[in-house]
């Protein structure tokens, strides 16, 4: 196998890249980092560079490129040979839960873009975000309550929907999200990950500010 480069934004505020990054360190696949700022002048360029779509995450192997977070997420699993829940019913769960992440939310993005290092931030409530954060409260109990019992996360073990609802966990810890009891354990599980504490440490001295995704 060729080796893999991972083109990410920021980590404070790029959410997307985020996903696929957590989970190539969570499977153990090697890969090579380029990171590109996000909202320069010269960013679309460089972006261009990598990958068709102009914008991030892109995955290189070899003359393979593959872009969208999701579909990164997916073709890594098929490297790893894991990353989805093993039981059928199981793994269509978790592929329709990725699906809606990806899709869907669009107030959380809006209202509450992601922020890694802020924290205490308060935002005007609107039934829009409040529907959104219900939920993936939600989700985040039916997927631990059906699926959870052989581990701490969403299906157990670590799988493509933790990564997918990563940044959700920051936004909800940046902009102090109600949630239930279920969904503030799962939360803490996710914090505590050694791995995304590793992207938060880099998130922390970052040089760049996005004036957009400073609010509340």
């Amino acid at each position: 196998m060729s080796a893999l480069t991972l083109v990410i934004g920021n980590r404070n505020y790029s959410s997307w890249s985020l996903r696929p990054w957590v989970l190539l360190k969570h499977l153990g696949l090697q890969f090579r980092e380029v990171l590109i700022p996000l909202d320069t002048p010269t960013t679309k360029d460089e972006m261009e560079k990598y990958g068709p779509s102009g914008r991030v995450p892109v995955l290189l192997d070899g003359e393979l490129c593959v872009w969208d977070s999701l579909a990164i997420c997916e073709y890594a699993a098929e490297l790893a040979g894991r990353g989805w829940p093993h039981e059928p019913q199981a793994r269509a769960v978790a592929r329709s839960v990725c699906a809606e992440m990806h899709s869907g939310f669009a107030n959380l993005r809006m209202e509450w873009p992601m922020n890694a290092r802020a924290r205490h931030r308060r935002t005007v409530s609107t039934p829009g975000l409040e529907a959104d954060i219900d939920r993936v409260d939600e989700i985040w109990n039916e997927c631990r309550r059906r699926f959870g019992a052989g581990g701490p996360w969403l299906f157990g073990e670590y799988s493509i929907a933790d990564a997918m609802y990563a940044p959700v966990v920051l936004r909800f810890n940046t902009y102090g999200a109600r949630i239930s009891e279920t969904a503030r354990w799962y939360m803490a599980t996710t914090l505590e990950d050694s791995i995304l504490q590793s992207w938060l440490a880099a998130a922390k001295v970052e040089p760049w500010t996005l004036a957009q995704s400073e609010v509340g």
